[in-house]
């Protein structure tokens, strides 16, 4: 008997296992047709199979095709990728260090301290306002993302700090919420004392686009952005411990401050960095994590951060086709979009959380 039980449960592994394997190539193919059809649609749409020849280095039918595509849409893709990536990592990592099924970048006031920092550093900027997002130079993009990076992470961290005084999830979303509401009042009084371009220039960023990142500017975000990814994979183990709770942690050795710092850096990189070139992205954070988790049916984070990491470039490329798409001759605001996508799947975890009362899935 004892020997059938051990055989059948061995089998239910192997066929858990095989599922789970055929969803990821799935996610994979879907990244890479995403991929070329953010590529070959827009304004001026470019055949499949002329896309795959530019991307291969062969003669184009047209040049002007292959301008379209390596100068202005294979960045934009590029970008999206990275967004959704760390946007969706960032999210995952909230939800579990805060035990929080609505934590993100956006909720908890993150974002709006990303966008504090990029503010100072746009609306005081010396340079001129129209050309600044465009033109900046290397150490200037560094500028950007320790600034961005630092607001959010200063916001996360004063969140932390409450998080371990305030048990109650609904009281601390709301604390999220008015430190958001105070970096959006300092933001207004620099919009007061700024002159018209500048505003205008910070307006335009905040409706969060792809478009604008360049080729020089990747070279920075790149590495950024990788890197960070790496660290949150290198967390996998920590985050599970995390997950069962912090004596837990403890009790299989875990120094649970430095792990704490550790999840704090990674996010506010992520979160900071996309925040400083493509604007405060919303509700992607929130709503990618829960649609992995129960597209693989678990919390194991070994499977949760690869397969966030793919959704979400898959929706952020998504996303940025239909901006494009929508309307004819006509670029929609990015966050119009991740809206449309993420309000669903907000409303879906209220619901169900209330349902079930337990977190995570």
């Amino acid at each position: 008997m004892l020997i059938k039980k051990s055989l059948s449960y061995s089998l239910w592994i192997r066929k858990n296992v095989s599922i789970k394997a055929l969803v990821f190539v799935l996610l994979i193919m879907a990244l890479i047709l995403t991929f070329l059809l953010d590529l070959a649609l827009g304004s001026v749409a470019i055949p499949l199979q002329e896309v795959i020849n530019i991307l291969l280095g062969q003669e184009p039918e047209k040049l002007t095709h292959a301008n379209i595509i390596l100068k202005f849409r294979l960045p934009k893709a590029v970008t999206a990728i990275l967004a959704g990536a760390a946007l969706g990592v960032s999210g995952l990592q909230m939800q579990t260090l805060f035990k929080n099924p609505l934590a993100g970048p956006f909720v908890l006031g993150i974002s709006s301290g990303a966008s504090l920092g990029v503010a100072l550093v746009v609306l005081t900027a010396s340079v001129t306002a129209p050309t600044l997002l465009n033109n900046l130079g290397i150490i200037t993009d560094f500028g950007l993302v320790i600034a961005a990076s630092v607001g959010a992470g200063s916001v996360l961290g004063v969140m932390l700090v409450v998080s371990r005084r305030v048990q109650d999830t609904m009281t601390l979303l709301i604390l999220g919420l008015l430190f958001g509401y105070a970096t959006g009042g300092i933001v207004s009084i620099l919009l007061q004392f700024s002159t018209r371009e500048r505003i205008q220039s910070y307006i335009m960023w905040t409706f969060g686009s792809f478009a604008g990142v360049t080729w020089k500017q990747l070279i920075v975000l790149i590495p950024v952005i990788l890197l960070s990814l790496l660290i949150a994979l290198l967390q996998s183990k920590s985050l599970n411990a995390l997950l069962l709770g912090e004596s837990y942690a403890k009790s299989v050795g875990l120094t649970v401050e430095k792990t704490r710092f550790s999840i704090i850096t990674s996010a506010s990189i992520l979160a900071g960095g996309i925040t400083a070139f493509c604007g405060p992205i919303a509700f992607l954070g929130v709503a990618i994590p829960h649609l992995c988790r129960s597209l693989f049916n678990t919390s194991d984070h070994r499977i949760l951060i690869p397969s966030v990491i793919i959704l979400g470039a898959i929706l952020a490329l998504i996303a940025d086709l239909f901006s494009q798409l929508a309307i004819s001759e006509m670029v929609l605001p990015l966050n119009a979009i991740t809206a449309l996508i993420g309000t669903p799947v907000v409303t879906w975890v209220i619901l169900r959380r209330n349902s079930r009362k337990s977190f995570p899935s």
